[in-house]
């Protein structure tokens, strides 16, 4: 053997009898790590709840009891009151601002409505739809004639399974059929069958693929299987209509007419009190029957709200005296919305629970509040990098001097000049054309490309966000005087092709016309349109938009439509 391997390695252990483990038991031995590994959420669930049942605070909760709306609740009852006796209730229309109770109180008198139907054996069923989610006559009338085919499969497995008891008794004892409507257990095979077979034809409608007059017969069918009434509940009903016209109401409002064992009645709910207008007279007049205004709340009674909620949605004594006051005061100084109350006590709550705190107070308000009322477009804005800052300001410094229409070219014009205020390096057009797409992705502008015909597309601009924000984004300016200059570039151009056109009208001894002839300068309309020649006429040069509008017979823009051929600021 080599010397290498004879001699021992450094590396090797030194297993001296003061270093052996025989006495050394391995369950005692406690590792430093062991007890010290903390997930990430171990921190967050070691302190005390606040909440008791946070869903209370929800939109989506129904109460039990609805403060100050005894009155709209008891209206409604009356008149759904008629679907307990079997008869036609009629159909009602509710109007309201948002957050005003409206769909919490059509919910609650919905299901006590269908609590006492089964309390006294009236066949009733209460069917809801948001017509903001199902917003077409399609998804309508397949969602509603799901819910009643499935309905009635229910019924026929149940009632089938009555009569499979009720033949074993008549096997057994043929007088057991003498209180029923069967003279013989054959009669009720053939029953029993006859459920079968429905049950089977009874086909669920996809959401897409059918002709609409097949899903209405579907529906019909599926309503008048059994005899009951029927109240449809549709949501933002003036988004449907918005969608897809009236034709839904109106096959609703006539089902009536052409049932013979089930009664439909509607109840629609809207924020817009003047969607009836756009409806159809004889949709109007059916489905308008009963009106039902929900005002909104006062700060009273937002506060007795809070409170209501407050004792299922919190823990004792984790609310303080000037927590519940504090949120009502900051809904009811807006509009009213005991929704935006209820989000901004959960949101406090959160924010609390989220610090570790023992309870809410004001602090924890007041700090929820700042979180909802966080603007996203001005957060986003703060955050743009300068460059994008510059191409914003460059938008919004055309459209606030009177530049409508505002196209890239322009743009990239009032960017160059504001790069060499703030001495910045100027991009290409193109590299400065993808920025504003990217400004348009965020939805800060909407971009939409403009067909010039045989001039080629253009893109027009349009700032979306207010104009009051100005003054909170960080886009970098020198003064009010750089950002006046800036805006000013397009129509110093203007008013220097303005001035070589005279002088080459005069060199050629012709009289110059008349400069943009009824508009200020504020208000020219962008340089080229749609309908603008580019070649030149008569003396060689380009003559007025005025006179080539009018002598190919139309009116120039400034008299006629001009400002409306393009976006609107929206503001």
């Amino acid at each position: 053997m080599s010397d290498e391997n004879s001699q021992p390695t450094d590396d090797a252990v030194d297993v001296s009898p003061d270093r052996s483990f025989d006495n050394v038991d391995l369950d005692d031995v406690v590792f430093e790590d062991e007890g010290d590994d903390q997930g990430l959420f171990d921190d967050l669930l070691s302190g005390e709840p606040i909440f008791e049942n946070k869903e209370v605070l929800r939109p989506s909760y129904t109460p039990h009891e609805l403060p100050h709306r005894k009155d709209q609740i008891n209206n409604m009852a009356t008149i759904l009151v008629a679907a307990l006796r079997g008869e036609t209730p009629s159909n009602i229309l509710i109007y309201g601002k948002t957050g005003t109770g409206k769909t919490a109180s059509a919910k609650f008198v919905s299901k006590e409505l269908e609590s006492t139907s089964q309390k006294y054996d009236v066949p009733c069923n209460v069917e809801y739809i948001n017509c903001e989610v199902t917003d077409t006559q399609y998804r309508v009338l397949a969602q509603l004639a799901n819910k009643f085919i499935e309905s009635n499969r229910e019924w026929v497995s149940d009632r089938v399974e009555e009569l499979d008891a009720l033949r074993e008794e008549a096997a057994a004892d043929p007088a057991r059929l003498a209180d029923t409507d069967f003279d013989s257990p054959e009669a009720v095979d053939a029953r029993i069958e006859k459920l079968e077979d429905d049950r089977e034809e009874m086909e669920s409608v996809p959401m897409t693929g059918w002709p609409t007059d097949r899903v209405y017969n579907t529906f019909f069918e599926a309503v008048d299987y059994e005899e009951r009434v029927v109240v449809i509940m549709l949501d933002e009903i003036d988004k449907l209509v918005e969608k897809s016209g009236d034709d839904t109401l109106y096959n609703l409002s006539r089902m009536n007419s052409e049932l013979e064992n089930s009664r439909v009645s509607i109840i629609g709910i809207s924020n817009d009190l003047k969607f009836t207008d756009f409806l159809d007279p004889r949709v109007k007049s059916s489905l308008g029957e009963e009106e039902i205004v929900f005002p909104p709340y006062d700060a009273n009674q937002l506060r007795d709200i809070l409170q209501h909620r407050a004792e299922v949605a919190f823990k004792a004594d984790a609310l303080s005296d000037d927590v519940i006051p504090l949120c009502a005061a900051f809904a009811a100084q807006e509009h009213g919305d005991a929704r935006r109350a209820l989000d901004l006590l959960r949101t406090a709550g959160e924010l609390a629970e989220r610090d570790q705190a023992e309870g809410v107070n004001e602090k924890h308000v007041r700090k929820a509040q700042e979180k909802i009322e966080l603007d996203r477009v001005v957060e986003v804005v703060r955050t743009l990098p300068t460059q994008s800052k510059l191409v914003l300001f460059s938008i919004i410094s055309l459209e606030k001097n009177g530049v409508h229409n505002v196209n890239t070219g322009e743009v990239y014009n009032i960017y160059k000049r504001l790069c060499e205020e703030i001495d910045a390096d100027v991009l290409t057009q193109r590299r400065v054309t993808d920025l504003i797409s990217e400004l348009d992705m965020l939805g800060i502008v909407n971009a939409v490309v403009v067909s010039k015909g045989r001039y080629g597309r253009s893109r027009t601009l349009v700032v979306h966000w207010p104009e009051e924000y100005e003054e909170n984004t960080t886009i970098v300016r020198r003064s009010d005087e750089t950002s006046r200059n800036a805006s000013g570039v397009t129509r110093s151009r203007r008013a220097a092709s303005n001035r070589r056109l005279e002088a080459s009208c005069r060199s050629r001894g012709r009289s110059p016309p008349a400069r943009d002839c009824s508009l200020p300068a504020r208000d020219t309309p962008r340089r080229r349109t749609s309908v603008e020649p580019t070649r030149a006429t008569g003396c060689g040069v380009r003559p007025c938009r005025e006179s080539n509008w009018a002598s190919r017979g139309r009116l120039s823009p400034s008299r006629s439509t001009g400002r409306s051929r393009g976006w609107r600021h929206p503001w």
